[in-house]
């Protein structure tokens, strides 16, 4: 291990001996400085130190091609000045190393732990790769600021993005974030989500009229994709989530308790969705050319049909309903009771909700049937008419004074 003193001719000129690897050249000037030259003809400079525990250990700080020799000595001194006040450079680079991308922690961590309880795990998934990941994805995730996650939600808000969509971005991240502190993952300290506030939501009520509701059935009965037109006609009929209806199965109707049973639905408990009499004869009209499982099966998998998208927008096209989405039929199916007077609670059981607060929304009760409600008070009290008429001195009752003209 030469001693010399490094200056740049030297470093210029400096070759690895015959017969050997490398040779390491320990600058006089600066204790632990070091220039590597191997056999190639590649030059490194690195910097010795001892650590807090009394471990020899060897910094690499650059190549001698990139960095010239003053940049080097500065860089090497730091080094030593970190190492004597206890904070291991190789320590702190391996911390640097050890934090993942966003996009790793991800792939890696956040993904498989949703998948392992959480049934909505593939809303999160495709928030993510639409929205997240193509812009915060290739940032380490100490590196992602709010300031970085606002203009996202900004950018989306500007193209048109409904509320409830950027809205899942933020939750996605604050969840992500919140699981990395909990796991102590490297380079995670806080949640960069802090301070950006969820937008309020916008409640979309759109409910069928009777007029609307005729001009969609008679569509559905014209529509070419028998199949589908089927499906669609029962989650009006039913009520039902779209995925309950096109993943049902014929083994799980039952035709005496005129019943199909949902075995996992969205609460995550089996439910069973009462079958009216239309509902009924629709089953059983499917039943005489079924060659599936499936009640609704896709014509070319025989599996149920990821998407019904394609024939409703044909179906509510052709009935001159443009807005309403297939989700809505549900509302409706709601609506259609409550304002015919049956209980929340009712309606509560036939949408499978687990609490009432999820029912309120759909109690959208029209102008006449809160001015039947009303008058059933008046009914019942009877007050009211008397006050109405002019009223009369009584007996015994001074009478105020005329005024004076």
């Amino acid at each position: 291990m030469p001693v010399v003193r490094l200056t740049s001719p030297f470093v210029r000129q400096a070759c690895c001996p015959a017969g050997r690897k490398k040779i390491d050249y320990f600058d006089s000037d600066q204790r632990g400085f070091m220039l590597e030259v191997r056999v190639s003809g590649g030059k490194t400079y690195y910097q010795r130190y001892t650590d807090d525990r009394g471990r020899e250990r060897q910094y690499k700080i650059g190549p001698a091609d990139v960095l010239g020799l003053s940049e080097a000595r500065r860089l090497a001194r730091s080094v030593s000045a970190q190492a004597l006040i206890g904070e291991d450079p190789h320590a702190r680079k391996a911390l640097l190393r050890a934090i993942p991308t966003l996009a790793e922690l991800v792939r890696d961590h956040y993904l498989p732990h949703v998948k392992s309880y959480k049934r909505s795990w593939r809303t999160d998934e495709t928030v993510l790769r639409v929205h997240i990941l193509p812009v915060l994805g290739a940032q380490y995730v100490d590196q992602v600021r709010n300031e970085a996650i606002a203009a996202l939600v900004q950018k989306m808000r500007d193209r048109g993005y409904a509320t409830g969509t950027t809205n899942r971005v933020v939750i996605v991240l604050r969840h992500i974030f919140n699981l990395a502190r909990k796991w102590r993952i490297a380079g995670v300290n806080e949640n960069p989500t802090a301070g950006i506030n969820l937008a309020p939501d916008v409640n979309r009520e759109r409910y069928l009229t009777l007029e609307e509701a005729q001009r969609l059935i008679a569509s559905i009965e014209h529509d070419e994709n028998e199949i589908a037109a089927r499906a669609i006609m029962l989650l009006l009929l039913t009520g039902a989530r779209r995925n309950e209806i096109t993943h049902a199965k014929w083994e799980h109707v039952d035709w005496d308790k005129k019943t199909l049973l949902v075995p996992l639905s969205k609460s995550g408990k089996p439910r069973a969705i009462a079958l009216n009499a239309a509902a009924i004869s629709l089953l059983r009209s499917c039943r005489v050319t079924a060659h599936s499982e499936y009640v609704f099966p896709s014509p070319t998998t025989s599996r149920p049909s990821p998407s019904l998208y394609f024939p409703w927008h044909r179906i509510r096209m052709r009935a001159g309903l443009p807005d309403l989405r297939l989700h809505d039929l549900r509302h409706s199916f709601a609506s259609f009771l409550v304002n015919k007077g049956i209980s929340l609670y009712v309606v509560q059981g036939l949408l499978g909700h687990a609490h009432t607060r999820y029912t309120q929304r759909y109690a959208h009760l029209t102008p006449d049937t809160l001015l039947d409600a009303a008058e059933t008070v008046s009914e019942l009290v009877g007050g009211g008419q008397d006050m109405a008429k002019p009223q009369r001195a009584h007996a015994g009752v001074d009478q105020a004074p005329a005024p004076r003209t």
